[in-house]
């Protein structure tokens, strides 16, 4: 016989406890992106400082791990991740905002490009094309193009990011497959330069560690990228990177594995004079900041004092005692053409608790002047914009 069920008067959980135990379930399922991240459930943006008569709003959030932004010619802002596999394009039509999933189930499509209207998507050691994109959003198509690139398999430091040139041609930052390693530089540790019409590849810059953004100086033309600086010599250093590729030097070594920003030596190896013709950072931005997108800003919304100065997220880092980063910088350069950089919207790091509240990744300005920025912990996409009177957080 089945025992004898007894009266549980007093021994259920309450309705309240109940419900308590729903919504700390929800909101569990709330806080965890589908890539595996932990996002907030509501990015703290109250908590973000910006300079006097700036401002910050959430353009759009329910991104999972937003990085990349790309502005295509007809208005669509285009999105690429790493861990979630996606790539989404948000439109808008008469003040409402639509977001698409254009692809999915890639491996870390973080690297986009558009020419000619077509939107170039770069996954490791795929690159796909998809023409016509801003008239097919709602079936697009891709066109797997990765035989002209040969690109290595590796993840470590394998999201690419890449762009087209003021040449017309494509640009992609390929990092090193592990923190400190000797590579071929043909390889691994470079920024190559393809001209798709020709077929032709040659390696413009080597001595990269992980460079996840770049872009031209809007005057001189020359090509600025950050690079992430290695991990385990120290809270301090080295720091990471914000160079500079100066005409008629293409070719040019950046030191890794070598020597490190500020000409510090590594010390896992014994090379003579190591930062002998290397081109150091033309400004350093901080130990394992994880300096990521940058662009150079040529608005008229911002001040004047932030004409093609240069935008930079600092994703914040991880291998610290202290966590250090997590803020937007801004570089600009003097009249010598010598770059200063420094923190610019700041607030993203808790840190009594030592813990990021957002974590920034790509930079993109609009043609109304103001800044896109995407947080790939919380899944969003930020706007700054300046009107004179905000008040300052």
């Amino acid at each position: 016989m089945f025992p004898e069920k007894r009266a549980a008067v007093g021994r259920h959980p309450s309705r309240r406890l109940v419900f308590a135990i729903c919504a700390m379930m929800a909101l569990f399922v709330t806080a965890w992106h589908s890539d595996g991240a932990w996002a907030q459930a509501k990015p703290p943006i109250d908590r973000f400082k910006l300079p006097p008569g700036f401002k910050v709003e959430v353009w759009q959030a329910g991104l999972s791990g937003a990085r990349t932004l790309l502005l295509g010619p007809k208005g669509t802002v285009f999105v690429g991740t790493t861990g979630a596999g996606r790539v989404y394009a948000i439109t808008s039509e008469n003040g409402v905002r639509r977001v698409r999933t254009i692809a999915q189930a890639l491996t870390s499509p973080n690297g986009l490009a558009m020419k000619d209207g077509a939107l170039y998507v770069a996954a490791i050691n795929r690159v796909y094309r998809f023409d016509d994109i801003e008239a097919r959003l709602d079936g697009a198509q891709r066109v797997d193009i990765s035989q002209q690139f040969n690109l290595p398999s590796e993840r470590h430091h394998g999201w690419r990011y890449m762009g087209f040139g003021p040449d017309g041609k494509l640009y992609i930052a390929v990092g090193a497959p592990c923190n400190v390693c000797e590579v071929d530089p043909n390889v691994y540790g470079n920024i190559r330069r393809y001209d798709l019409d020709s077929g032709r590849m040659e390696v413009i810059a080597h001595g990269i560690r992980n460079s996840v953004g770049f872009d031209w100086h809007p005057v001189t033309g020359e090509l600025w990228f950050t690079d992430n600086g290695r991990d385990n010599m120290g809270d301090d250093i080295p720091e990471d990177e914000f160079n500079r590729l100066p005409r008629g030097r293409e070719g040019a070594n950046f030191g890794f594995p070598y020597c490190h920003a500020n000409g510090i030596a590594d010390p896992q190896f014994r090379k003579p004079d190591p930062c002998a013709d290397v081109i150091l950072p033309a400004v350093t931005t901080g130990p394992h900041s994880a300096s990521l997108g940058i662009k150079w800003y040529t608005g008229t919304m911002f001040p004047a004092e932030y004409k093609n100065a240069a935008f930079i997220a600092r994703h914040g880092s991880w291998n610290r005692s202290r966590k250090f980063g997590s803020d937007l910088a801004v570089v600009q350069l003097d009249s010598a053409g010598k770059a200063s950089v420094r923190p610019f919207m700041t607030g993203l790091l808790d840190e009594k608790r030592d813990e990021h509240l957002a974590r920034l990744v790509g930079v993109l300005p609009m043609p109304d002047g103001a800044l896109l920025v995407s947080d790939d912990l919380n899944g969003v996409i930020y706007r700054i914009s300046y009107d004179g009177s905000a008040k300052t957080r």
